[in-house]
C-alpha cells in the first residue's frame, strides 16, 4: 500500500503561481512512477503530468507544457507539481496519483491515490 497526501493549492488570481506537493508512505517510492490529474467540475479527470520512478521520464499534458513542471525528492517522499502563469481554465481539484515504475498518462492505470486539492484561477 502507498498512502498519498496532499497539500498546496488555493486561489490564486490569473497569472500567478501555485506548488502543489503530495508525501508519500508506505512502500518504497523510489519504485513508484507518480501522477498528476485534475478534474474540473461536470468534466472528466484529465492527465496533467507524470514522472518516472527515477526521475529520467516526464510527460505533460499539452494545455500546461511550458507552465507547470513535475518534480520528486525521493529522499523526502514527495512529488511536486510547480504551476506558474496560471489560468481560470486550470481551476479544478488536483490530485496526485501513483503506479509502479512506469508512468503513464491514464488515469485508470493508476492505484493510488491523495485526497484532492482545489485550485481556483480567477481571472
Amino acid at each position: 500500500q502507498v498512502q498519498l497526501v496532499q497539500s498546496g493549492g488555493g486561489f490564486v488570481q490569473a497569472g500567478g503561481s501555485l506548488r502543489l506537493s503530495c508525501a508519500a508512505s508506505g512502500r518504497t517510492f523510489s519504485n513508484y512512477a507518480l501522477g498528476w490529474f485534475r478534474q474540473a467540475p461536470g468534466k472528466e479527470r484529465e492527465f496533467v503530468a507524470a514522472i518516472g520512478s527515477t526521475g529520467s521520464r516526464l510527460y505533460e499534458a499539452d494545455s500546461v507544457a511550458g507552465r507547470f513542471t513535475i518534480s520528486r525528492d525521493n529522499a523526502k517522499n514527495t512529488v511536486y507539481l510547480q504551476m506558474n502563469s496560471l489560468k481560470p481554465e486550470d481551476t479544478a481539484v488536483y490530485y496526485c496519483a501513483a503506479r509502479q515504475f512506469v508512468p503513464v498518462t491514464n488515469h485508470y492505470e493508476y492505484g493510488y491515490w491523495g485526497q484532492g486539492t482545489q485550485v481556483t484561477v480567477s481571472s
